[in-house]
């Protein structure tokens, strides 16, 4: 059964307790999420935070996948430049979808529900979006339509004697 995706849907406890679980479930199943297995969901919390205070800012806005159960199954985030030569595009942040589901295109599913929701903002051109090298994440991005467009070697510290490249992707809108 497919998704049920909604933009910028109410910041409610249920909303958030979803959100952190999401993110827990998937750092500690080896998602490359701005974490190392193992975390808790009190480690995850602050950087939730920073994201509801950015979606209230204006500067984020928030796309949620629901499962069949009415539970949240995918995230991302879309980020704003400030910046005056860059607004023509933003970066998508936090791309997840829970352990449980992976194998059923979800992944895709949500991609392609945040280029839609992106063709809807105004001035928007293109996404951008960072991974983790080492665990074939450009490859599934490349196939979903994105193209590598910069690799920084070694930029991200894993564990002490792990680095792993930092990818950006980039997908026009056009």
């Amino acid at each position: 059964m497919p998704l049920t995706f909604t933009l910028d849907p109410a910041v409610t406890p249920a909303l958030r307790d979803g959100i952190l679980d999401l993110w827990t479930d998937v750092s500690n199943a080896g998602g490359a999420v701005g974490f190392v297995a193992p975390v808790t969901r009190e480690e995850i919390r602050p950087d939730l935070v920073r994201h509801f205070v950015a979606m209230a800012e204006g500067r984020h806005r928030l796309l949620v996948g629901y499962d069949e159960a009415g539970e949240v199954a995918a995230t991302t985030f879309f980020s704003f430049n400030t910046h005056r030569l860059q607004r023509h595009w933003l970066w998508l942040y936090t791309v997840m979808v829970h352990p449980r589901h992976q194998g059923k295109g979800y992944g895709r599913d949500l991609l392609a529900a945040a280029a839609d929701a992106a063709r809807t903002f105004e001035g928007i051109d293109a996404i951008r979006l960072g991974c983790r090298g080492g665990l074939g994440l450009e490859r599934f991005y490349a196939s979903c339509g994105y193209k590598e467009v910069g690799r920084v070697p070694g930029a991200i510290r894993v564990a002490p004697g792990d680095d792993r490249d930092d990818i950006t992707m980039l997908l026009p809108l056009g």
